[in-house]
């Protein structure tokens, strides 16, 4: 496995791969892996000859007063890890390598930032649709692989490829949970023995959820209602940043559940934002 900083190399290596025909999968991240990104680059090996990921702590991303000096980063034991995974090349470029001095251009999909995590990080999918672009048109990967937990993260990315036209197949991975349940988390390394104890319940009041609507609740009012009231029983040292029923693609809040629909929750513990969520269909089983 190669470790590459400057941006100019990466695009001429990934050139070579795509003037020889070669399927390269690109998998962003911003380190302090873990085994859910293990799932992630061992998806992307299997569909493609060549693999390139990132590993870049994204400034644009962060608002004022969250944890970008403190994200946890240690590149040697991620190398390590995105070796035994199979990545070929590794990207790990400074800041001032992205993002020229002055910088004034950005990718956005406010239509479907309104709601979920838009709502509370107003400028944060701005960052996310930036660096991706910025690294598709420096990789030109065959396809991009990303984790289901960051589900609108997901979808706003689709939306994204499909409206500018990057020729790039976005790969949903599903989500990986430690044994007790609790989604895995870079973050998860914040919490307090108490907080890692109640943060199971984050999983388990939207399995709460999704039971309810496999038992016949449609109306998502009473639901949320129902939940909200699991969670704030089973997690005094949290705070309820959301917790919403939405349309899956577009990102909307569903007063009714008829089809597909999203169950969604962010949860504040003191130095630890965390989410999760649980994707039913009321005409076939939850999954």
């Amino acid at each position: 496995m190669d470790i590459v900083s400057d941006p100019g190399v990466l695009r001429e290596r990934c050139r070579d791969w795509l003037r020889q025909g070669t399927v390269t999968g690109l998998v962003p991240t911003m380190g302090s892996l873990h085994a859910g990104h293990e799932s992630l680059l061992r998806l992307a090996r299997e569909r493609a000859e060549r693999v390139v990921a990132s590993i870049f702590v994204n400034p644009t991303q962060f608002g004022p007063g969250e944890d970008l000096a403190a994200y946890p980063r240690d590149l040697d034991r991620d190398a390590a890890l995105a070796e035994r995974a199979g990545v070929d090349v590794l990207f790990t470029p400074a800041p001032e390598a992205m993002y020229a001095p002055g910088a004034a251009t950005w990718v956005e999909v406010p239509a479907l930032a309104r709601h979920l995590c838009g709502a509370s990080r107003p400028t944060h999918f701005r960052g996310v649709c930036t660096i991706v672009a910025k690294l598709f048109l420096l990789a030109q990967p065959t396809l991009a692989v990303f984790g289901q937990k960051d589900w609108q993260q997901l979808a706003i990315l689709r939306r994204m490829v499909a409206d500018l036209g990057f020729p790039v197949e976005i790969v949903g991975a599903p989500l990986v949970r430690e044994a007790d349940g609790l989604a895995l988390s870079s973050r998860n390394v914040y919490l307090t023995p108490q907080e890692r104890a109640e943060a199971v319940h984050i999983n388990r009041g939207l399995e709460f959820a999704a039971g309810l609507a496999a038992s016949g609740e449609r109306d998502a009012t009473r639901i949320l209602s129902m939940t909200r009231a699991y969670f704030e029983s089973h997690l005094p040292a949290g705070t309820i940043d959301y917790l919403e029923c939405v349309d899956p693609e577009r990102i909307e809040p569903m007063p009714r559940l008829a089809g597909p629909a999203l169950f969604a929750a962010a949860v504040k513990f003191s130095r630890a934002r965390l989410i999760d969520n649980r994707w039913v269909d009321v005409t076939q089983t939850t999954r």
